[in-house]
């Protein structure tokens, strides 16, 4: 590892965390910052929030809002990034992300019959995940069979993604106004639904994914060889395979259904973290959790704060995303496992 890999990966390693303090301050309700860390330590030192005007309401707001809607920027952004690079390295493609394996459909299939059919008596977060893991396991279940068991997997993600569209399609044809809006709010990747009970159940599902991968990252290494190269080294090719795609799933899935679609981010931050530190995935599944998790907060934070209403984060994310990554492509064309 060279000295300038050395540097990038300290400065990635610290970017989320000053992305955090400082997505803090930054709100369509100006609190002042002094205000703002008075607030964040009221709950240890209790005079404090005797000391400044309007406590309750600033109190509130970091506590109910901002910090909420934070934690879950930086665990949405590291799982789709940790997820990408995984299935990247598993699939030995550069172009593998999330939804190629009908996470993204199934989770925007199940939402919409949430939203149109079903309404406050079945949350969409919930509906979202039960689709989104369905989806992966009837791509399992097809592909298990095949001679080329991953080539036949990506096709039937293909196919899968394509089913569940049209599926999708069918329920906005018969919505009504309303719900189609919301529905469309929510396809479009959103951070402002959860609260804190939505957040207690989607995020140890997205942080024990995290932890599998990283734990992981090493075999990584080795199931991106040749399966003749990977059995020769002892690894137990079904078990492995079977597990990263399975743990990406769940923490995908859990992600999509708390934060909506959000595209580009598990494609982009991968190759992001390959062109600064090299291919070795014991520093690019975890260094990918890092820049996941502060480019995603600093997305919403363009999204809530360029206009006087908030747009939908995935908008952000697919016009940051899709000119960064042709120029990646331009500069790491020889750049892969």
């Amino acid at each position: 590892m060279t000295r300038r890999q050395r540097v990038l990966s300290l400065l990635i390693v610290v970017f989320p965390f000053l992305a955090f303090a400082v997505s803090l301050f930054i709100g369509s309700w100006h609190i002042p910052p002094r205000d703002i860390v008075k607030a964040l330590l009221s709950p240890v030192f209790p005079s404090l929030a005797k000391g400044f005007a309007d406590a309750g309401g600033y109190i509130a707001t970091v506590y109910s809002v901002r910090l909420p809607r934070l934690i879950l920027a930086m665990m949405v952004g590291s799982s789709l990034s940790v997820s990408g690079a995984a299935l990247q390295a598993l699939f030995k493609n550069p172009l593998v992300n999330e939804s190629i394996l009908g996470i993204s459909s199934g989770a925007a299939f199940g939402a919409s019959i949430s939203v149109v059919f079903l309404g406050a008596a079945f949350p969409p977060q919930i509906s979202a995940f039960v689709f989104a893991v369905a989806a992966v396991l009837v791509v399992l279940a097809i592909s298990r069979k095949s001679d080329s068991p991953l080539i036949s997997l990506l096709l039937t993600g293909v196919i899968t993604s394509a089913f569940f569209s049209a599926l999708l399609s069918l329920v906005e044809y018969f919505a009504s106004p309303y719900a189609l809006q919301a529905l469309f709010n929510w396809l479009m990747g959103n951070m402002t639904w959860p609260g804190w009970g939505e957040l207690a159940i989607a995020l140890p599902l997205m942080g024990l994914g995290i932890i599998v991968l990283i734990l992981m990252r090493w075999r990584l290494n080795v199931l991106s060889m040749s399966d003749e190269e990977a059995r020769a080294l002892g690894v137990n090719l079904k078990r492995d395979k079977i597990l990263v795609i399975l743990t990406a799933t769940l923490m995908t899935a859990a992600a999509t259904s708390v934060a909506g679609i959000i595209g580009w981010v598990g494609l982009l931050v991968p190759h992001l973290v390959r062109m600064m530190v090299g291919v070795d995935n014991r520093r690019v599944v975890p260094l990918s959790a890092a820049l996941g998790a502060g480019y995603l907060v600093l997305a919403d934070d363009l999204a809530r704060s360029l206009a006087s209403f908030e747009l939908p984060v995935g908008i952000f994310t697919s016009l940051i995303g899709i000119p960064f990554f042709i120029v990646l492509l331009r500069k790491s064309r020889s750049l892969w496992l």
